[in-house]
């Protein structure tokens, strides 16, 4: 690890310039030939369904793919195959992701807004949705958690897990027993931007979905884009980006938990972005040293280092100013390593989920502490919220108004009616309170 070159910089020594720089997520790809290759594969599952998205599956993921859909037998058998530690694990994140979720339970209301007039915002959970969990280099049944657990509480009525197969066709046993706990319907076995088309437009062995949620690698995030655009009036949870994690430390912060929660989320992947702002130019050094020392013991140690290249330790005057460069940023995962941290909250609004103290680490949200992991990254925390249970729910209004609620009204909107010049408006009000009179 001696050949990484993380560098301490001073924030108020940076030009505008300079600091924009410094604030730059790593580019993400959006390229015209993705775009291109991610249009013909939803094209060809489009057209072709089921044979489409078996033949770009044997491409990508496991060569001798012949169906789509992972059988109750083969979800039992590799849930026998699972480590009781492992289950054990599980059952204790599924238990507190439950019990936050449970209690955002959306309520309906009703407001009379005028004599004779009532209005009501209703809940209504979203029929069908489809649940996308990455596969590749790692296993994620906190990710299945994260998705499972507010689509089983909401009540969605199906429920989709799709997942890419390994090489061996296999899907890990963690995985299926989520799905189990979750009560999730169909879990089919492709991943990529093929699995958010079969989502999307459906296949023969898959009815298309309502909206579809979770993270995945370039390919399914412009999948995601695309489909949300198109005819398929499919919706898609948010936008993402590379995993990123904003530490804010002082002089009482321990920089061996500093450093391996910035490792935490460098390891996600080469493209994540971590960031540590202090105004201490003592911890930042000490950070930097924990940093080489812990990086050099990680089996992802080469990933981790590659996301470091793309990470910052800043220097600022003061904490406030640091909190400010946070508020800037918009991070993914906030992390507040000082004491008294929770008196910062206030001024702290944009971000995708934060982590109060020293003995929060950032991994406990990524598995067990209850909160949902799956979250705006790239900036978007400063206009989108992490995932809840009411992404699960369509909210919709109703309006009923009695005669005399009618006429009380009908003034104001007829005389607005004719402002916008809209006669067929007006005349659905005056023909009603002719028949009044």
């Amino acid at each position: 690890m001696s050949t990484l070159d993380i560098k301490v910089q001073r924030w108020n020594e940076l030009s505008e310039s300079e600091q924009r720089q410094q604030l730059a997520r790593p580019q993400q790809s959006r390229s015209a030939e993705l775009k291109s290759i991610v249009t013909d594969i939803l094209s060809q599952v489009r057209n072709q369904g089921d044979d489409a998205v078996i033949r770009l599956t044997q491409q990508f993921d496991y060569p001798a793919a012949q169906s789509l859909a992972l059988s109750s037998q083969q979800r039992a058998e590799l849930i026998e195959q699972l480590q009781p530690k492992v289950k054990q694990a599980i059952d204790t994140a599924y238990a507190t992701i439950t019990r936050f979720h449970a209690a955002q339970t959306p309520q309906d209301l009703m407001v009379e807004t005028a004599t004779g007039v009532v209005c009501e915002s209703r809940y209504a959970p979203l029929k069908s949705v489809g649940l996308y969990i990455p596969g590749g280099t790692a296993t994620l049944p906190s990710t299945a958690l994260m998705l499972g657990v507010p689509a089983q509480l909401a009540g969605c009525s199906r429920k989709v897990l799709a997942t890419p197969p390994a090489k061996d066709g296999s899907i890990p046993a963690a995985i299926a027993y989520v799905a189990e706990l979750c009560e999730i319907d169909d879990i089919i076995l492709c991943g990529g931007a093929q699995a958010i088309a079969a989502l999307a437009y459906g296949t023969e062995s898959v009815a298309p979905v309502d909206k579809i949620f979770g993270p995945g690698n370039a390919f399914v995030t412009e999948a995601k884009l695309q489909v949300s655009q198109d005819d398929s009036a499919v919706a898609i949870d948010m936008p993402a980006g590379p995993s990123e994690l904003l530490v804010i430390a002082d002089d009482t912060a321990n920089p061996a938990f500093v450093a391996a929660d910035l490792l935490s989320q460098a390891e996600h992947g080469a493209d994540s972005q971590v960031i540590l702002l202090t105004p201490s130019a003592n911890m930042a050094e000490r950070v930097r040293e924990q940093l080489l020392a812990q990086c050099a013991q990680l089996s992802r140690k080469d990933i981790a280092a590659q996301a470091l290249a793309n990470s910052r330790l800043l220097v600022t005057t003061d904490l406030m100013q640091a909190l400010d460069v946070s508020e800037r940023y918009a991070p993914e995962h906030l992390s507040l390593q000082f004491d008294n941290a929770r008196d910062a909250l206030p001024q702290l609004t944009r971000a995708g989920s934060i982590f109060v103290g020293h003995y929060t680490p950032e991994s406990g949200g990524d598995y067990a502490t209850g909160t949902n992991h799956v979250l705006p990254t790239y900036g978007y925390a400063r206009n989108y919220s992490s995932l809840g249970l009411t992404d699960f729910y369509r909210r919709y209004t109703v309006q009923e108004a009695t005669a005399d609620g009618l006429k009380q009204l009908a003034d104001a909107i007829t005389t607005l009616a004719e402002l916008e010049g809209l006669d067929a408006h007006k005349r659905a009000v005056t023909i009603r309170t002719e028949d009044v009179q």
